[in-house]
């Protein structure tokens, strides 16, 4: 069963925003970020495009360090 709000690749938390109802209005992190077609390439194909890597496994989080982050 998938569950839109873990890591496909590790099964840690995504911090999808559009998974959670509370935040589902806000934009996902992922939408800011630039992620190598390969690293998704290298999810077996019945996982791809069914919910977020976590920032880790999507390797983005100096992306992310790099960017200001909105307060919650």
């Amino acid at each position: 069963m998938n569950k839109p709000d873990l890591c496909p690749a590790c099964g840690a938390s995504n911090d999808c925003t559009l998974a959670d109802p509370r935040t589902a209005d806000r934009a996902c992190w992922c939408y800011g970020v630039s992620i190598d077609p390969a690293v998704l390439e290298a999810l077996p194909a019945e996982l791809r495009d069914q919910s977020c890597l976590c920032p880790r496994c999507a390797q983005v989080e100096t992306q992310l360090r790099a960017k200001p982050q909105p307060i919650a």
